[in-house]
C-alpha cells in the first residue's frame, strides 16, 4: 500500500482486523481497539488515539499471517506502519508509532519490572528487535521529542492484549476514529 487514506486503513482493518494477534490472545483489531480505550483512559488526544489504535498496522501489510517472531524475523512492522501513517496523519500519529518498539527496549533496559510484564511473543519480538537498550542508545532515545508519547504507546501496547474483552460494532469503531481524525484536523488548523 505506497498511498492510503483513513478509509483505506479501515477497510484493511474490516478486511483483516479479525487475523489472531500472533502470540497473543486477542485479534488485530482488538488490540487495536484496546490500546485506543487506554489511551482514552488517560485523556490522550486524537493524534495518540490515532497512534494507539493504527501502531501496528504495519503487522497488517505483511503478506505472511504468521508469527514472524517464530520464524526468527524482525518484520520492521513499526518502520512499514509509520511510513504509511505519516501519509495519512503526519508526525504526530506517526512518529511515536515509528518509536513504539525502541520504547520497549528503552523499558526493559530502564524499568527493572518491565521485562517481566512483556507477553512471550514480545519477549521474542525484542531479542529480534535490538534486546535491551545500551546507555548511549538510551540517551539517543531520549533526546527525540517524541520519545514520551512512543513510551506511553508503549505502555498501552502492553495493556491491550486481554482476551476478555469485547469490541463494539465495526461500524462503532469506524466511528470513533473518524472522530479522532476529525479532532486532529481541527488541532492542525
Amino acid at each position: 500500500m505506497q498511498t492510503a487514506t483513513l478509509d483505506d486503513l479501515i477497510a484493511l482493518y474490516e478486511r483483516r482486523g479479525q487475523l489472531q494477534y500472533a502470540g497473543e490472545p486477542v485479534t488485530q483489531l482488538m488490540h487495536a481497539w484496546q490500546c485506543l480505550l487506554c489511551g482514552q483512559r488517560e485523556g490522550a488526544g486524537p493524534s495518540m488515539l490515532l497512534a494507539a489504535f493504527f501502531h501496528d498496522v504495519g503487522h497488517l501489510l505483511q503478506a505472511d499471517d504468521r508469527s514472524p517472531t517464530l520464524a526468527g524475523i524482525d518484520d520492521r512492522h513499526e518502520k512499514v506502519g509509520a511510513a504509511l501513517l505519516v501519509r495519512v496523519f503526519g508526525r504526530s500519529v506517526s512518529l511515536p508509532v515509528a518509536l513504539h518498539v525502541d520504547a520497549k527496549r528503552f523499558l526493559v533496559s530502564t524499568d527493572p519490572g518491565y521485562m517481566a510484564r512483556l507477553s512471550e511473543d514480545s519477549v521474542r519480538s525484542l531479542k529480534l528487535q535490538g534486546g535491551a537498550m545500551t546507555e548511549a542508545e538510551q540517551s539517543s532515545f531520549m533526546e527525540n521529542a517524541w520519545h514520551e508519547d512512543a513510551i506511553r504507546l508503549r505502555k498501552w501496547d502492553e495493556e491491550a492484549k486481554e482476551a476478555c474483552r469485547e469490541a463494539p460494532s465495526f461500524s462503532s469503531i469506524k466511528a470513533t476514529l473518524l472522530i479522532c481524525a476529525d479532532g486532529l484536523r481541527a488541532s492542525a488548523a
